[in-house]
C-alpha cells in the first residue's frame, strides 16, 4: 500500500482546508508515492521519534504537530527540527503532520477526544467555522470543466452554495452526481437540495454541437436550477461529477460562498457533564483523567460544573467565546498570566499543560488509522516527547 492511501484516508476525516492559516498540516517530508512499511503515530516529530520508527520497521510518522512550521532557511543539526528531518531523510522516513485541521472537526478530532476522557456528552464549537469575512465575493463559470484557479477560496472552512441549470430530463442524474460527490450536507441531514422550473435560453455558434436546438438559433428549453451546499474543499470534484452527469456541451453554475456557521465545524468544543459536579471534584477528574502533576487554575467560583468548554493545546483566544456560551469551566494551556483574569470570577480556566492537553491524540490518529487498515502495521509511538518537566 502506498503512502498516499493512508493521507487520502486522512485528509477525508480532517481535510487540509480546515488548517488555520499559520498552520503548516501535510506531507513534510518523504513520498507519497512510497510503499509504506509501517506507521507510527506521535504528537511530535523528534530524532527519538523518528528512529524508534526505523527501528520499529515505520516508514510513515504521523504527528499531530508539525515539525517544520514556520518554514525552514537552513536545515543543520543545531536544533531539534533540523536534526529530525536530517534523520527521517536519512533513513527514508516520510512525515505527515495533521493539525489544527485535526482541531477543527469537532466531536470527531482533538477536542472530542478531551471530552470524552472527561465523559462530557455533546459537543459544538466554541468558535463555528464561517467564511463571512474571507470570501466576499461569489464564484461563477460557464465551462465544460472548471479552470485550476476557479477554486483558490481562502477560508479554512467555507461553505458555498452550487446553482446549476440542468434540462428537467436531467435533473435526477445531475441531483445523484453532486450528493455522490459530497454535496448536500446540512448537520445531520444528508441529499438536501432544492429546484425549480424556469426557462432557459441559449445559442450555439457555428462550431457548437448543442444538445438541444440548433446552432444560431436561439433555444427555449424547460429547465430546473438546481441548488445544494457544500464544503469549499469538495468544490472540485462536485462541479466535475456535475459536469460529468450534465447533458450539456457548456454547462451554467455559479458557486456563491455562504455566511452561514459550518455545523460541527470550528475551534473548540462546548459540552455538558451528565450531571452538575463540585469545583474541587471536577478539578480531582481532570487531574486523574490527564495523569497530571499540577493544574494551573484561576480562582473557584463557588458554583456547580455543567457546561464546560475545552480547547486542547493554546486556546486562550477562545476564553471570550467559552464566557459568552456560559461555560462554567474552560480546559485549555499556555494561558499567559493576564489571560487568567478574564475569568473574571465568572467561570474557572484550567490550564493543564499543552502536552498534557492533546496526548490522546496519539490514540485518536492510532485508532482512526486502525479502523480502516486493520491488517496493516499501525504503531503508537512509546517516545516521550512532552519538553516541559515538573519538580
Amino acid at each position: 500500500m502506498q503512502i498516499s492511501a493512508i493521507i487520502a484516508h486522512l485528509e477525508s476525516l480532517a481535510p487540509p482546508a480546515l488548517q488555520e492559516s499559520y498552520d503548516n498540516c501535510g506531507l513534510l517530508a518523504g513520498s507519497a508515492d512510497w510503499e509504506c512499511t509501517g506507521i507510527l503515530t506521535t504528537l511530535d516529530t523528534t530524532e527519538e521519534v523518528v528512529n524508534e520508527a526505523a527501528v520499529r520497521g515505520c516508514n510513515l510518522i504521523v504527528a499531530h504537530h508539525p515539525i517544520i512550521f514556520g518554514g525552514l532557511k537552513k536545515i543543520s543539526d543545531k536544533n531539534y527540527v533540523g536534526k529530525a528531518v536530517i534523520t527521517a531523510i536519512k533513513k527514508d522516513i516520510a512525515l505527515y503532520a495533521i493539525h489544527t485541521n485535526l482541531d477543527n472537526i469537532g466531536i470527531k478530532g482533538v477536542n472530542g477526544r478531551i471530552a470524552e476522557q472527561l465523559g462530557i456528552l455533546g459537543g459544538q464549537p466554541l468558535w463555528p467555522a464561517s467564511a463571512s469575512a474571507a470570501l466576499p465575493f461569489a464564484l461563477s463559470a460557464t465551462a465544460t470543466s472548471p479552470s485550476p484557479t476557479a477554486f483558490a477560496f481562502s477560508s479554512p472552512a467555507a461553505l458555498l452554495k452550487l446553482y446549476c441549470f440542468v434540462p428537467l430530463t436531467h435533473l435526477a442524474a445531475v441531483r445523484t452526481a453532486i450528493f455522490e460527490a459530497g454535496a448536500g450536507h446540512i448537520g445531520g441531514y444528508s441529499e438536501c437540495s432544492w429546484s425549480v422550473e424556469g426557462t432557459g435560453t441559449f445559442k450555439g455558434g457555428d462550431s457548437t454541437q448543442p444538445f438541444l436546438g440548433q446552432p444560431g438559433i436561439r433555444h427555449e428549453e424547460k429547465e430546473a436550477r438546481l441548488e445544494a451546499i457544500l464544503p469549499v474543499w469538495l468544490s472540485r470534484q462536485v462541479v466535475h461529477a456535475m459536469i460529468a452527469a450534465h447533458p450539456y456541451e457548456e454547462v451554467a453554475y455559479d458557486l456563491v460562498p455562504l455566511a452561514n456557521t459550518y455545523p460541527g465545524i470550528g475551534s473548540g468544543l462546548l459540552g455538558e457533564l451528565p450531571e452538575a459536579m463540585d469545583e474541587n471534584d471536577f478539578l480531582a477528574r481532570i487531574k486523574s483523567a490527564f495523569g497530571l502533576a499540577v493544574i494551573r487554575h484561576t480562582r473557584l467560583t463557588g458554583r456547580p460544573v455543567k457546561r464546560v468548554a475545552i480547547c486542547g493545546g493554546a486556546g486562550s483566544f477562545l476564553i471570550s467565546n467559552a464566557l459568552s456560551v456560559g461555560a462554567n469551566f474552560y480546559i485549555t494551556s499556555d494561558v499567559k498570566y493576564h489571560e487568567f483574569f478574564d475569568a473574571n470570577d465568572r467561570m474557572v480556566i484550567a490550564d493543564i499543560g499543552h502536552f498534557e492537553s492533546e496526548q490522546f491524540t496519539i490514540d485518536l490518529l492510532f485508532e482512526v488509522l486502525r479502523e480502516k487498515f486493520s491488517n496493516f502495521a499501525i504503531l503508537k509511538s512509546e517516545t516521550k516527547t512532552n519538553p516541559v518537566n515538573y519538580y
